[in-house]
């Protein structure tokens, strides 16, 4: 006897929604998000903090450019450890950042027509699902971004997470741990626009030339549409990465203070007193950053849906 027809359709209708998916479901894109963001930036934190101490300086720094010597600096000073200070607030909040952003994203792509078998790439879809997913993840990310930056500061007043959790609760409120949110969001969602774009766009290009390769080489096309959409998206918006690093390390070892979290207001402040080239602090370590993490991220993330892709293939067999 055949299904109530009221009935059939559900089904079917989910059945084609994991299957435009991969044949993946919300959890799995979670597991697969939060340990991709896990390695890419474990591998990738000392660079972080090279870009973070070099956009706390002065622009008229001997060190603005010097990127291989101010690196040396850092570990001659204070020892290797000195580039990994502030990885375990990272360790807490990448996780379940990451979690958020793909499994949003991965939801958002498919409910707003991205995996549609018409071959075509859609950028636009692809923007504004990347655009939603890093405005919910930065929701999650952001308290512990604002630890991990203090504590990356050289003579950081802080011995670990706990202690700088607590006290900046006490000393500043809660607030402190989101003065940095509008910026972080209206940073990371042209970045995140021009990131996942340039993805799938670099994806759907690479994967064209040899199609009767593509499992061979899709690692490799992941890597490298993963590092060509770091490194672009991370240059254009180096200017809010330094406001943010600015307004999440204020009144820190010396720093200058805001007094509101206004993005026109700091950059005035900025460029008043530092001048117009302190908005590219750190731009070569912002690159060299998102570059390579990027194509870890992209690469595990895709490595991570294809094991648990088999996994439930198997699970699945009767």
């Amino acid at each position: 006897m055949n299904p109530p027809r009221e009935l059939e359709t559900p089904v079917l209708a989910a059945s084609s929604a994991e299957d435009r998916m991969d044949g993946l479901g919300f959890w799995n894109f979670m597991v697969a998000g939060s340990i991709a963001g896990m390695v890419e930036h474990m591998a990738m934190f000392p660079v972080d903090t090279l870009k973070t101490r070099m956009q706390m300086l002065a622009a008229s720094s001997p060190h603005h450019a010097l990127v291989g010597r101010f690196l040396a600096a850092i570990v001659r000073s204070e020892g290797p450890s000195g580039l990994y200070r502030g990885i375990a607030a990272m360790g807490l909040g990448a996780g379940p950042a990451h979690a958020v952003y793909f499994a949003v994203y991965e939801v958002c792509k498919d409910r707003f027509g991205g995996n549609r078998p018409d071959g075509r790439h859609h950028p636009l879809i692809h923007a504004i699902s990347g655009v939603l997913a890093t405005t919910a993840s930065d929701a999650v990310l952001t308290p512990m971004d604002v630890v991990k930056q203090r504590l990356q500061l050289r003579r950081s007043p802080y011995g670990g997470v706990r202690d700088c959790v607590f006290r900046m609760l006490r000393e500043e409120g809660l607030g402190a741990f989101y003065a940095s949110y509008r910026t972080t969001v209206i940073m990371n969602a042209p970045f995140t626009a021009v990131h996942f774009a340039t993805y799938e766009a670099v994806k759907k290009a690479l994967n064209g030339i040899t199609p009767e390769n593509l499992n061979e080489e899709q690692l490799l096309v992941h890597v490298t549409a993963g590092g060509a959409a770091g490194a672009l998206a991370g240059a254009v918006t180096t200017p809010l990465d330094v406001v943010k690093t600015r307004l999440q390390c204020q009144g820190v070892c010396g720093a200058d203070t805001f007094s509101s979290s206004s993005i026109i207001m700091a950059i005035k402040k900025i460029v008043a007193k530092d001048g117009p080239r302190a908005l590219i602090q750190g731009l070569k370590p912002r690159v060299l950053f998102h570059a390579p993490a990027a194509a870890i991220c992209w690469s595990t993330y895709e490595a991570m849906k294809s094991f648990l892709e088999r996994c439930s293939h198997v699970t699945s067999l009767p």
